[in-house]
């Protein structure tokens, strides 16, 4: 444990409660490059602290009305079983293979975020079940597999297919994610036991991030930190790759 990865968990949380993502996608990385653990352990660790956090998160969230029940409900049904699916699939792909597609998704949504403009829908809120459903088994198959709460997939696909304004998408997505977390952390804990002083640590500290996050989110401009965010992550995913490729050469 050092210091930089105490300060990456502190990341986690803000990022958490300020976009309603980015907490997994970045907790991957700290876990593996920052405390030194092993991509496979890391998943399941990753999985705990950001579920904990986005549980913490969605309850403050949903006090301030930025929350949607049937969306949630859907996503986090079918995103559960999707998690539960993707899950069996990490031991079949050796640990760089994993991390290089954790990297490449990571660059392939942060120029998604960059090049596509969103804006807020005028449109009234409607998440029909066969879109939703859908769109929430997609989500929770990566969750399950890589390890990832799916917020930077939740948010687009909330306001895209549940026609929800971006605050409550956010709010929402903290939710559903809190629900994928758990499932995939439940499927992954037969194949290591998780460090749980580690993962209680990092859990605690990202909880106070999302605290934060969600104050500061409604006095921020949030499409100036989602700019920022993907900056962040299209950084974060080169290195990754870049270091996974080189453990493989």
């Amino acid at each position: 444990m050092n210091m930089l990865s105490l300060f990456g968990a502190i990341f986690i949380g803000l990022s958490l409660g300020l976009t309603g993502a980015g907490g997994s996608i970045i907790t991957l990385p700290v876990l593996v490059y920052l405390a030194g653990l092993p991509a496979r352990e890391a998943v399941g660790i990753s999985l705990f602290v950001v579920g904990t956090a986005s549980l913490v998160g969605a309850v403050q969230r949903g006090r301030a009305g930025d929350f949607h029940l049937p969306a949630a409900l859907m996503f986090a049904l079918s995103g559960m079983a999707g998690a539960v699916g993707g899950a069996r699939l990490t031991p079949l792909v050796p640990a760089p293979i994993l991390m290089i597609l954790f990297a490449v998704l990571m660059v392939a949504v942060a120029l998604n975020l960059l090049l596509g403009a969103r804006r807020e829908l005028v449109l009234p809120v409607e998440c029909r079940p066969y879109r939703c459903l859908l769109a929430g088994l997609g989500v929770g198959v990566l969750t399950g597999f890589i390890g990832v709460g799916g917020g930077f997939l939740l948010v687009p696909a909330l306001i895209k297919f549940g026609r929800l304004p971006l605050r409550m998408a956010t709010g929402t997505s903290l939710a559903v994610i809190a629900f994928n977390s758990a499932a995939g952390f439940l499927s992954h804990l037969g194949e290591a036991p998780p460090r749980w002083p580690l993962a209680l640590l990092f859990a605690s500290i990202a909880i106070a991030g999302v605290l934060a996050g969600s104050y500061l989110s409604s006095r921020l401009p949030v499409k100036r930190l989602q700019q920022g965010f993907a900056l962040l992550v299209l950084a974060t995913g080169t290195y990754v790759l870049w270091q996974s490729w080189q453990s493989m050469v």
